[in-house]
């Protein structure tokens, strides 16, 4: 049997075990999706997989999920970061969604020299992510991190992870990525302003950066993170 609707929840799952739903859970299983009593409902947390639960009370303001059996195993991303400046709200909220989507394992908002937005909602973003998760059949949900500065990210960063640093002033990526080693890896995108020549000469400096480029035409970040991961995973990912 094979559930239509995915839902993320906190609990622990395991066989037998029950799950009651809060307030907007039940109003979007009940209310929205018109799931009756004995429906079933494909269940994750990312952490224990995904089971296979059954639908024993329903109501307005809670109900009750019985997990019957283990439907998938927990499939873990790739050790891949994404960073990047936050843009417009709509644009933002589509980056962390088609991350959560390709496979990135941790979500970095990240303030730069010259990067628009000054603020998140880590918690609204969060949520793109779950609901990204649900829609795509994975199960496991990256964390989004808070909104964090460029310098202090770099100041401790490890030295085992890789950076695919998208460099405008570039030209080419696959060669660069055809040599790359490593499992540990972030992936950089830049601001609509684009990266600052201190910020520049500082990624460059790593000996774990490598600098690529996205195309010989300049993209809006949105799009830049889409083919970034494209790019990744095509040669180092799992795809």
């Amino acid at each position: 049997m094979k559930a239509k609707i995915r839902l993320y929840v906190e609990q622990g799952l395991g066989v037998g075990q029950s799950i009651p739903l809060d307030r907007d859970q039940a109003h979007y299983l009940f209310g929205v999706m018109r799931q009756p009593v004995g429906a079933y409902i494909a269940l994750f947390n990312g952490r224990d997989g995904e089971y296979l639960a059954r639908i024993v009370e329903a109501g307005k303001r809670g109900g009750v999920l019985e997990c019957e059996t283990q439907s998938r195993l927990l499939q873990m991303p790739p050790d891949l970061w994404l960073c990047f400046a936050p843009i417009k709200k709509a644009r933002t909220d589509f980056i962390v969604e088609k991350a959560a989507e390709m496979g990135a394992m941790r979500i970095c908002p990240i303030q730069t020299e010259f990067t628009n937005s000054e603020r998140i909602r880590r918690d609204r973003l969060q949520a793109h992510a779950v609901e990204a998760a649900e829609q795509c059949g994975g199960t496991y949900v990256p964390e989004v991190a808070d909104l964090q500065r460029l310098d202090r990210l770099l100041d401790a960063w490890p030295t085992d992870r890789n950076i695919m640093f998208c460099d405008e002033n570039l030209a080419g990526a696959g060669e660069v990525l055809g040599k790359a080693t490593g499992d540990k890896w972030a992936i950089l995108i830049g601001p609509e302003g684009g990266f600052s020549e201190a910020e520049r000469k500082r990624l460059h400096a790593f000996p774990f950066t490598h600098a690529v480029s996205l195309g010989p035409r300049i993209l809006r970040a949105d799009t830049a993170a889409v083919a970034a991961l494209t790019l990744w995973q095509t040669h180092l990912g799992d795809w």
